[in-house]
Order: structure tokens, then C-alpha cells, then sequence
């Protein structure tokens, strides 16, 4: 057996095929774990989506922004996008399963014997693993009890942590730190605008990982939705899958029992 992690496919399903095939997975036999983005800005998203439900347990995957986005629309807090192509899946037969099923997916999945947290964008410096695992199950039940209420547009989207937040901005706030986190502060404000390299972090700011004081140092983190660090990150114990595959670039998985990594190009 062996457990592989891919990067974000974002509807790019004929190159996962190929990198899958690459390695000789076998569902029977082998585990794909998922960082989230399986949808969006490539031409087969709905493809991937049955797939990767069809794997049943042989699959574990993370929610990024691009499922919530989904969920947002498909909820009708959110418009379709310049962009998208999400379209199929709205429009498919099994949209209900689709979307049944993904609202039910984690935010952070952790794997005490393989000794691997996975997230779709990183973890705020300021917690320790045992926060970041009760802050993901709060977001994870507003989510499924309320998921119009927490996608729905805000005058302000809060961007720093405070225990003082109401509970619905610190699920909004959580639901960010997952899915849609680069830079923070050292005590978790975020800027969720910035998308270059790491290097060019705005003053002040950090990625997420590079914070000396950062909680969850001593444990390794599988992340990707940064396609700007084209899979590299300069801190230990985190592990960057996002390589650009919907930019034209490649995907990429890495086995987890030794951190060998297979890449396949897009197009």
C-alpha cells in the first residue's frame, strides 16, 4: 500500500489520470489524499469530481476555496465568476450527490500513524494542533448547518483572530485561515489579497509557515493553494503541492512514506 498526495487539480482530470497512472494507483490497494481545489479554471472539473467520489475510502480530501465557491453558488450567495467552469457541474444530474458530499468533506484531516496533518491553504501561527483541529470543526459545522449564512457577502470580512469575535465572523475567519491563507502576521492577521512569491510578502507580513514562533513547527503539513511557491517552501516540515497545473504548469503528487515526489506536465 501506498498513501499519495496530490496537488490542486482544479479540473485538470486528464492530467491527474495520467499521473495516477504514472505511479500504477491502484484504488484496491493505495490511498489519494487531496489538498482541495479539485475543481475550477480547467476544462473537466465535474470528471474529477465523480472520480475522486468514486474512490470511496481509498480517497481523503480537504475542502479548498474553490469548493467552497461551489457550494456559495450552487447556494445562491455567490455568482458564477469570469472564469469558472463550474457550469457542468450546476447543471448535472447528480448535483445533489455532488454537493451532499462535499459539504461533508473536512477542513483538516490529521493522520496520527502516518504522522501528516493535511489543509487546503495552511495553519495561523498562533495555534497548536489541538486549536487548529477544534476551530476546523467549528467552521466545519457552521458549514453544514448553515452554509448560505456563512457564504453569504459581509461588509467586512474579519481578517484577525479575536476571541471576541461573534460566532459566525469566527467561523467566516476560520473558513479563510483554511482555504485561502498565504501571508499572516505572526498573530494570525491576514492579507488576503497578496498572491505573489514568498519573498514578496508584503511589510509586516509572512507566509503562514515561515513565522519562527509558528505552533505547529514540529508537525508536517501537507498544504497547496499557493502556485507561486511552484511546490517549494522554506521552512521544515511542510510540504507545498500546489504546482500550477490550471496556470499550464504541472501537477504533482508526493508519496507520503518517503516524500518522493512524480510530476506530470499540463496540456
Amino acid at each position: 500500500m501506498a498513501v499519495y498526495a496530490v496537488g490542486d487539480i482544479q479540473g485538470c482530470y486528464t492530467v491527474l489520470c495520467r499521473l495516477l497512472d504514472q505511479v500504477s494507483f491502484d484504488a484496491q490497494r493505495d490511498q489519494l489524499w487531496l489538498v482541495g481545489d479539485l475543481i475550477n479554471r480547467g476544462p473537466q472539473s465535474l470528471e474529477v469530481l465523480r472520480f475522486v467520489r468514486s474512490l470511496g475510502t481509498s480517497a481523503r480530501l480537504v475542502l479548498g476555496n474553490h469548493e467552497v465557491h461551489l457550494l456559495a453558488v450552487a447556494a445562491g450567495t455567490r455568482r458564477l465568476r469570469a472564469g469558472d467552469t463550474l457550469r457542468a457541474i450546476l447543471d448535472a444530474p447528480d448535483r445533489q450527490q455532488l454537493l451532499d458530499w462535499l459539504v461533508r468533506q473536512p477542513l483538516m484531516i490529521e493522520d496520527p500513524a502516518l504522522g501528516y496533518i493535511m489543509v487546503h491553504a495552511g495553519i495561523p501561527p498562533q495555534w497548536d494542533l489541538a486549536e487548529a483541529r477544534e476551530r476546523a470543526r467549528e467552521a466545519e459545522r457552521w458549514l453544514q448547518a448553515d452554509l448560505v449564512g456563512l457564504t453569504a457577502a459581509s461588509a467586512k470580512e474579519p481578517t484577525e483572530w479575536s476571541l471576541a469575535l461573534e460566532p459566525a465572523a469566527r467561523a467566516k475567519l476560520i473558513l479563510s485561515y483554511f482555504t485561502r491563507m498565504r501571508v499572516c502576521t505572526a498573530d494570525g492577521r491576514l492579507d488576503l489579497a497578496f498572491k505573489g512569491e514568498a519573498e514578496a510578502a508584503p511589510a509586516g507580513f509572512l507566509p503562514w509557515f515561515a513565522h519562527p514562533g509558528r505552533k505547529t513547527k514540529d508537525t508536517r503539513v501537507i498544504f497547496g493553494h499557493w502556485a507561486a511557491l511552484l511546490g517549494r517552501a522554506q521552512a521544515h516540515n511542510v510540504f507545498a503541492l500546489d504546482t500550477g497545473c490550471a496556470w499550464g504548469r504541472s501537477l504533482t503528487l508526493m508519496r507520503l512514506e518517503d516524500t518522493r515526489r512524480f510530476s506530470s506536465a499540463c496540456g
